[in-house]
Order: C-alpha cells, then structure tokens, then sequence
C-alpha cells in the first residue's frame, strides 16, 4: 500500500490540511491540539516551518534517521525538504505549536537575504532543539508576538514587524543551539574525536582511491546531517569542518614533502588530488610557498 503524501507549498494548504484559520497569505501562527489519529505519511514542504512539539506524538525522520520526541522540542523545516511522518503506539494525537511562513514574505527584507545563516533548517529531525523552560517561554513569547501582529489590522508595518519577529525568533533558536552545543560538551567530544580518526585514517589510506575528504563523508560517518556536524565542529573546535579538514591535508602535505623519494605529483595523488596543479594552488594559498619550494627550503 503507497504511502499517502501530502504538498504544503502555501500556507493555505498548511491550513487546510490541519483545520486552521488563514489570517495571512504567507504566515501563520497555530496551536494544534486536536483529537486526531496519526497516519503514516510523507510531507513534501514548500515552506519554511518551526515546530514546537509538546509531547510524543509522532515518529518523524528526516533523511535515514529517526527519532522519537522528546517533550518540548523544536524541529525546523525547509522548502524542498521531505519529512516521514509515522505515528507512536499509545499516543492519541500529537500536540504542538508552529510557525509556518512562505518565502514570498521574506522578499527584499535583510532575514530573507540572511537565511542562509540558520543552518538549522538543514539538520535532521534527530538533531531537535530541546527546550529549557525559560527557553520555552522566550519562544513561546516571540511567537505570541507574531501572533498579535496576525489579528491585527493590515497596515504599513504589519510585514516588517511580522518578518522582524520571525527574524528575532530564529536568532534566540541560534542562541539555544549554542547552548544545546555546550551541554552536550561531552557527546560533542567524542564526535570530534572520532572525526580527527577517520580523517587520519581517510588520508592515509582511502583518499588515493576516493579523492579528497569532504565535510559529507564524515558526517554520514557520524550520523549526522552536514549542517549539524558543521555547527557541531566549529563550536568544538573554532574552525569550519572544511577548515578542520584542510588542516590536515597541509600537516600531511607536509609530512610527505618531507620524503624526498615521492615525487609531487605522487604526494598530490596520495592526499586525494586529482590534478598536481590543484595541489600546488592548495598549497601555495595555505603556506605562501608552492611545494617544490617548500622542499628545497626543508
């Protein structure tokens, strides 16, 4: 039997499909709460959505990976984004709150140019923010403001002020993830030491074969979605997972130019390169020295 699948690519259509009223074209701001079993099915979105899920009501996952919410979390969602919804045994009906608006509200506005800063949206649904209780509160908080702005009469402000709340709301769930980061000090430690071992083990054995190491191997490695192992990494350790990783290719760049029996172009196809000139410009860019310079002056 074909799962049932589901396109919400307007507010209207979010509206619709869960029983709300639609006070904006491209906004909203709803409670659901509502006795309603939950089916299997696939949500195929077209919009940009913030869920604050007040308890188990669902199975959700994201790509391969599932995860079974914990009370008073926040998953975000994204256009173009495919989300598997299955329901939980013993749980009458999920109940939640969300924030659901189309990218056409965020046109010409700064948070609509700056978007791409909450990489957020593109984490896994095993990678929810979990709320504090005054954390609750300050979203909660933010979310009746936008609300207030939705049951009041359109005017000249009502856009910036709505779009200047969500912009607001998306900076405290930057903030939050931080703190999510740091209290989870020491799962985040193991992550990062198991991802300075297979990036050892990588480039020593497999790059000559795969190519260079990229950021998506080794978050698939630890199970973890490219924004969220990215986020993860540069809280660790102050540097980008591409940066992390750049880091060492030079350290071992360096080490085999040491060896004055391999060749450059040798060196270059052991670290991953596909061409010897994207080694030297590689190198060059990193050290202000080509590697054949960096040899003699050994």
């Amino acid at each position: 039997m074909a799962i049932k699948e589901i396109n919400l690519d307007t507010v209207q259509q979010f509206n619709e499909q869960y029983g709300f009223e639609t006070l904006h074209p491209l906004v909203n701001v709803v409670r659901f709460d509502k006795p309603r079993e939950v089916e299997e099915h696939l949500v195929h979105y077209g919009l940009y959505a913030l869920f604050l899920k007040e308890n188990k009501g669902c199975k959700l996952s994201y790509g391969r990976t599932k995860y079974d919410f914990d009370e008073m979390t926040v998953t975000t969602f994204a256009p173009g984004q495919t989300i598997h919804v299955q329901p939980m045994p013993g749980v009458t009906y999920p109940k939640w709150t969300a924030l659901v608006f189309h990218p056409d509200l965020l046109a010409r506005t700064s948070l609509g140019k700056n978007i791409g800063r909450y990489e957020f949206f593109s984490y896994s649904s095993n990678e929810a923010l979990h709320l504090s209780l005054g954390e609750i509160n300050i979203f909660r908080g933010v979310l009746d403001m936008i609300a207030q702005e939705l049951h009041h009469a359109i005017d000249k402000h009502s856009r910036e002020l709505i779009v200047s709340n969500i912009e607001l709301l998306l900076n405290y769930c930057l903030r939050f993830y931080d703190r999510q980061f740091i209290t989870r000090e020491e799962i985040n430690h193991d992550v990062v030491r198991k991802f300075e071992k297979l990036l050892k083990e990588y480039i020593e054995s497999k790059a000559i074969r795969e190519g260079l190491p990229t950021v998506a191997y080794f978050a698939d490695k630890c199970c973890l979605s490219n924004g969220y192992f990215g986020s993860l990494v540069r809280v660790e350790t102050g540097k980008t997972a591409k940066d992390f990783i750049a880091g060492y290719l030079l350290n071992a760049a360096k080490q085999l130019l040491n060896d004055s029996t391999l060749s450059i172009h040798c060196v270059s196809r052991k670290l991953g390169f596909e061409y010897p000139q994207h080694f030297v410009r590689f190198f060059k860019a990193h050290t202000g020295k080509t590697p054949k310079q960096f040899r003699e002056a050994s």
